[in-house]
């Protein structure tokens, strides 16, 4: 059966969508083929993500699992705020976060190492932090997000690399 224009479209928005959540989990298409042991080889997930290739909805709801994501996340329409905008770049310098002298910073360390061994990680000089897990954080430290960034700020532990920017207002 030929696809239709309407198809065609509807690929390419899903593509587009399945390329964001895996750029935002930093991860390339060949890391996906090795982490998924397979499963996912990377010349399907690319032909996904351009649209050229149709993906079906138990595939789709599998790559929403293996991506942590619920299957919604990845259909468009009706959700424009499931992928926002990523609006800082937070990096933690972790020789500065080893020299940090406040008690306050005792979770924070506890966090870092626990990342460091699930990513097996432990000569890193810094550790970039995703949106998901700056809201854990704050959550942790009983603050709102910019709460959290100003306390980073004031222990000294950003990285020169972070860039750290206000969420936009709605206009």
């Amino acid at each position: 059966m030929p696809a239709t224009r309407e198809s065609r479209t509807y690929a390419q928005e899903v593509g587009v969508r399945l390329r964001a959540i895996r750029t935002q989990k930093n991860l390339s298409l060949q890391r996906v083929e090795v982490l998924s042991r397979g499963r996912w080889k990377m010349a399907a997930v690319g032909s996904y993500e351009r649209g050229d290739r149709m993906i079906s909805m138990k595939q789709l709801a599998d790559l929403a699992a293996f991506y942590g994501v619920p299957v919604r996340a990845l259909l468009p329409g009706e959700h424009p705020d499931v992928l926002p905008q990523r609006t800082a770049r937070v990096v933690l310098n972790l020789p500065a976060l080893a020299r940090a002298s406040t008690d306050d910073v005792g979770p924070l360390r506890r966090w870092v190492a626990e990342i460091q061994r699930e990513r097996g990680d432990y000569a890193g000089h810094v550790l970039s932090i995703r949106d998901a897990d700056l809201h854990t954080l704050a959550t942790l430290y009983t603050l709102d997000r910019d709460q959290l960034l100003d306390r980073f700020q004031q222990w000294e532990v950003l990285d020169a690399t972070s860039s750290l920017r206000s969420t936009p207002d709605p206009a």
